[in-house]
């Protein structure tokens, strides 16, 4: 059986020996930014398509779940700021194995999905500049964020906030013009009501079925909420940096979220939305507003861009915080000038590079096999947060309950409920068709990383 050591909380939280950098504007930014990406943008429509005007339900199931695993990190990262966030979470609460098979999941998750974002931006990007190719639109923005990752973390800071700035913006102005067209108050438009809510076959035309295929849709949607406590632990004050960033990121991202869905399904029927296009262009379109189809894509495109540049600061502090506890390469502990893991920065963005390759030379074989590996990786991640989060909240109250500055709600009860709600979302994708693949290979993935971390426990346990 694996081990699971429990060390005294009043001594396990050593100084970050990453450089400072990040202010609370960045990480309040950060926390609001982070999860409003492409899938909200874009991937949206598919949900749309199979839920109808449920989809509002299914993004509430789906941000509930997001918003509660958001929580419990902070809880636990306020308690114990880390570079390794919930990978140093695990490895106190349940053992060395854990903190190992959270921490190299989730960096392989990331730098596969670099190569998806710098892809997307790059077909963007050569749209509006044909002359320049789609591979050299990739090497430039590798290079750029690879760059601005070496030079020093409050570069990666400014980048993100104006970022996450642009991405708010662009909702927020889309949930006032889409409110005024409800209401008849734009130009050329009349008052809509809610026929398109409880026409065109009802609420759920599709069932509760709907519902449920729309959460399975939509909830990856929410991943990226976690670097926020990653990037907590390079900030001035990483206890009260990520207290506030998360308290200010919950409820404000399930209402951009929920609310995006409610005037996209209320100004127009359902059945005018399509997977792959932008349900949010189809609206702008309807009421009017001049080129709103390359309005999004250049909201799409910052919005890959800005991922590109939090997975690449994710990985590279995820993989340094394994290092740190000899779960990884221990050259990948020097540090720059700035403070800036630059070995790691470089690991990081070369698999990146690699999984670039083969997307651009193989997107329907080799890389559609590592995509599907990390599928589902997210749900296991987040369930080794919801667990890591049942066992140290006990221990932190009773050994330092001064650091709960940020509490779960309704512990354990709504831990519970959370992880029930991942249980379930696991045996939906194992009941779908076009998810069961991604389940099986990241389940797969999962089991050869459990694998690995069982073996090093053993021959720990030898030496």
């Amino acid at each position: 059986m694996l081990r699971s050591a429990e060390p005294p909380m009043h001594d396990d939280v050593p100084p970050e020996p990453l450089a400072g950098g990040l202010k609370q504007r960045h990480l309040t930014m950060l926390g609001l930014g982070g999860v409003i990406g492409a899938g909200l943008f874009v991937g949206s429509g598919a949900g749309i398509q199979v839920a109808g005007p449920g989809i509002v339900l299914s993004y509430l199931i789906a941000g509930a779940i997001a918003m509660c695993v958001m929580r419990m990190l902070g809880e636990m990262s306020a308690a114990m700021p880390a570079s390794g966030s919930f990978s140093v979470h695990a490895e106190r609460a349940l053992g060395r194995w854990a903190g190992f098979s959270a921490g190299w999941l989730y960096w392989f998750l990331l730098v596969v999905v670099l190569a998806v974002e710098a892809t997307g931006a790059a077909q963007i990007a050569n749209g509006w500049v044909p002359g320049v190719p789609q591979w050299a639109w990739v090497l430039l923005f590798m290079v750029v964020f690879t760059a601005a990752n070496l030079a020093a973390v409050k570069n990666f800071g400014e980048f993100e906030f104006w970022f996450a700035t642009l991405k708010v913006v662009a909702i927020v102005a889309f949930l006032v013009l889409g409110t005024l067209a409800i209401f008849g108050l734009l130009p050329d438009t009349d008052p809509v009501g809610l026929t398109h809510l409880t026409g065109d076959g009802g609420f759920l035309p599709n069932g509760w079925q709907g519902v449920v295929s729309g959460v399975l849709a939509v909830v990856f949607a929410f991943g990226g909420l976690e670097v926020v406590t990653i990037a907590a632990a390079e900030s001035d004050d990483p206890v009260r940096s990520v207290a506030r960033a998360v308290r200010s990121a919950v409820f404000r991202i399930l209402f951009f979220y929920v609310g995006s869905m409610l005037v996209i399904v209320t100004v127009l029927p359902w059945t005018q939305q399509k997977a792959g296009i932008s349900p949010y262009v189809t609206v702008l379109d309807s009421i009017g507003i001049p080129s709103a189809g390359q309005i999004m894509n250049i909201v799409v495109f910052v919005a890959l861009l800005s991922a590109l540049n939090a997975n690449l600061y994710g990985s590279s502090r995820m993989i340094f915080s394994l290092a740190e506890r000899s779960e990884a390469p221990r050259a990948l502990l020097k540090v720059g000038g700035g403070g800036v893991p630059r070995r790691a920065v470089l690991a990081s963005v070369a698999f990146g590079f690699v999984s670039v390759l083969l997307n651009l030379e193989w997107p329907d074989t080799v890389f559609l096999y590592m995509l599907n590996s990390v599928g589902a990786v997210l749900l296991f991640v987040w369930a080794l947060i919801a667990l890591s989060q049942l066992r140290l909240r006990r221990r932190i109250e009773r050994e330092a309950p001064e650091r709960l500055v940020l509490r779960m709600w309704a512990f354990p009860w709504l831990t519970w409920a959370a992880l029930a709600a991942m249980a379930a979302v696991f045996v939906l994708m194992l009941t779908d068709d076009t998810a069961r693949p991604q389940l099986l290979w990241s389940t797969g993935a999962t089991l050869v990383v459990l694998a690995v971390a069982g073996v090093r426990e053993l021959r720990a346990r030898r030496a």
